[in-house]
């Protein structure tokens, strides 16, 4: 048995990992989308580093982009195997690819207007919007913590890692030569007393562990200070200094969060009375899918509902879906919020929205959340005092701030205990994935101070023997 990395190796997007048995079946862990790699992007998405017609199963942990954003492409490419996903991870995909296409389509259009002017090879979509429509035919739901047998050699449990709606580690029981092994995926792990969501759940044990490391070398603050840190910010910006917060948020999980968390500071009336706009239909859209699966809120959130039966909207929130309405809250000066996509600030509404409010000085860009350091979001974080929008420099003069502890990624402490039922001495190896090679060192002495002897950091294609 052979496993293989062709994406989130020592980088936090792309997550694919290709597990290859003796008998030359194949299951795909993931098919994820590169985002915020600057300039080598494209050309990552464009190749996976394995024939995708030689691939027998996929097994999706949740639906973020970074996850799933690569499996139209998988499918048109020859992919005829069935992908395993919960019921809520299915749901938010089928709005997500749809999305994807439709940018990737527009953002071709409008390279290829220039690329014709100047005589150059015209550039085609990862996929369109029919290859994203036709792969939800192959997708199979499948219950958290019930395990099913999809071929004689390998059996498939899903288990809630509370990282977004429908998120799951995956455990795998592959029987090959004789001997069983048990292969567990972490997918993304979410947060211990997250704000919405259950905690992650224990596991049994396993032989080998993909394990993320988004967040490996850092301690996120509690919950309750980050809202009040939101109140605080919206207060300074809007009330004091009469300018907008703009928040880019990713649709799915983020936008939730803010949204829950605004509506409780409303309730203890503290809340700063102007306008609040959530500004992509996009997150409009996967807030009714996070409302239609309330079997996933921890106890607090369902104890919430029995007295607000909405608690992801308040007074004076409104919805932007019209794209002449987006337009129009750039001319509008009166002091508001705006939320919307995309988290890292990559593309979207959202970017609009920085370009025209960046370069005044009682404006606050409020990022909430990770950023790859190539993309807009990870040069706003990292303090760069001009940045470029749409082929056009700015001067950075709103204030750019950030509060990590909202993340859907646990820290380092999240992803010990995560790991915390497992028996160190009886895992053969442990890989980490899913963040940046700095970050994963760091996180590696840590694991190996737990007692995980075998800790590897996998470059993106290299291939390991299991035993």
């Amino acid at each position: 048995m052979r496993i293989s990395f062709h994406g989130a190796a020592k980088n936090v997007t792309g997550s694919k990992h290709l597990i290859r048995l003796d008998n030359g079946t194949k299951i795909l862990l993931d098919c994820g989308m590169f985002q915020g790699m600057g300039e080598e992007t494209d050309a990552l998405n464009e190749h996976f580093g394995f024939n995708p017609i030689d691939v027998d199963y996929l097994v999706l942990s949740h639906a973020h982009i970074d996850h799933s954003g690569l499996i139209p492409r998988l499918v048109a490419q020859g992919f005829k195997g069935e992908i395993y996903c919960t019921a809520a991870t299915m749901d938010l995909v089928r709005i997500l690819l749809m999305d994807s296409a439709k940018i990737q389509e527009q953002d071709s259009e409008y390279s290829n207007k220039h690329r014709a002017r100047k005589g150059l090879p015209l550039l085609k979509p990862l996929y369109s919007e029919d290859d994203a429509m036709a792969c939800l035919r192959q997708f199979r739901i499948i219950k958290y913590n019930e395990e099913i047998q999809i071929s004689d050699d390998i059996k498939l449990e899903l288990s809630d890692v509370g990282h977004i709606i429908g998120s799951a580690a995956v455990h795998l029981t592959l029987f090959e030569n004789g001997k069983t092994s048990r292969i567990t995926f972490s997918g993304d792990v979410g947060r211990y007393g997250d704000l919405i969501l259950k905690s992650p759940q224990s596991f049994e044990q396993s032989d080998y562990i993909i394990l993320e490391s988004t967040y490996g070398d850092s301690l996120h603050e509690k919950v309750e200070p980050a809202e009040e840190l939101i109140r605080e910010i919206i207060y300074q910006t809007c009330i004091l200094r009469r300018g907008k917060v703009i928040i880019p948020a990713f649709s799915v999980g983020r936008t939730q969060e803010l949204l829950y968390s605004l509506n409780h500071l409303e309730e203890r009336g503290i809340l700063p009375d102007v306008n609040y706009y959530v500004d992509s239909p996009l997150s409009i859209k996967a807030t009714n899918i996070v409302k239609s699966h309330p079997e996933n809120f921890n106890k607090h959130v369902q104890d919430v509902m029995l007295h607000d039966d909405d608690p992801f909207n308040f007074n004076k929130l409104t919805f932007i879906q019209d794209t002449a309405e987006s337009k129009a809250l750039n001319s509008n000066h009166e002091p508001c919020v705006i939320i919307s996509a995309s988290g890292m600030a990559e593309a979207g509404r959202v970017k609009h929205h920085i370009k025209n409010n960046i370069s005044n000085e009682n404006n606050t860009i409020l990022m909430v959340g990770y950023c790859e350091p190539n993309s807009l979001g990870g040069r706003l974080m990292a303090g760069y005092n001009t940045v470029s929008i749409f082929g056009e420099d700015f001067d950075v003069k709103a204030e750019v701030r950030s509060i990590r502890s909202m993340s859907a990624h646990g820290d380092y402490e999240d992803l010990l205990k995560f790991i915390s039922c497992q028996d160190p001495q009886k895992v053969k190896k442990l890989f980490l994935v899913h963040g940046e090679e700095k970050v994963q060192q760091a996180f590696k002495l840590k694991i190996e101070q737990k007692g995980f002897a075998n800790v590897e950091i996998p470059d993106r294609h290299q291939e390991f023997m299991l035993d």
